[in-house]
């Protein structure tokens, strides 16, 4: 039985899911100008970041399935295919995760106007995890930023990113 969900709060998840599979296409995007680089380490952050992405979308499609209601699904636009330099990239992911904690959090308080308490705390970790992940670009972009021009520093980097992934990073 469906159980019932404002018209504006279930559109939101709607556009919040898009939102989440925007941005694993656009992290997809940003893997593959690190790997032509040869900057393994930050492809390798990249794809696992893509691959997260998806997992938090199917988590909204799996509490939209289990609310009985609609998943509404549209196309996604190109990506972002080009940037000037490692630190263009993280400034631009940043500004990508600081607007999907934007779009959570405007959720959740949508939510809670709604009286939609289910909603509520289905977001409530969500917004914790992506706060957390905005803070993680953020960390990344400041040690980035202090290579500067050092292209062995960034390299020592992207050494330490392969190494965080596992054995497995390529």
């Amino acid at each position: 039985m469906a159980q019932e969900m404002e018209a504006e709060l279930h559109q939101g998840l709607c556009n919040h899911l898009q939102m989440e599979l925007m941005a694993s296409y656009t992290y997809f995007s940003i893997a593959v100008w690190f790997t032509q680089r040869e900057l393994n380490g930050f492809a390798t952050y990249a794809r696992a970041e893509s691959d997260g992405e998806r997992v938090h979308a199917g988590l909204f499609v799996d509490y939209l399935v289990a609310r009985s209601q609609p998943v509404e699904l549209s196309d996604l636009s190109q990506p972002r295919q080009t940037w000037t330099n490692v630190e263009d990239v993280l400034i631009s992911v940043f500004e990508m995760e600081a607007e999907v904690t934007t779009s959570l959090q405007q959720l959740y308080s949508l939510a809670e106007r709604c009286g939609d308490y289910r909603s509520s705390i289905f977001l409530d970790p969500m917004i914790k995890t992506q706060v957390d992940a905005e803070s993680e670009v953020a960390h990344l972009l400041a040690q980035v930023r202090h290579c500067h021009t050092d292209f062995g520093a960034l390299m020592i980097l992207d050494q330490s990113l392969s190494a965080a992934a596992g054995p497995t990073a390529a």
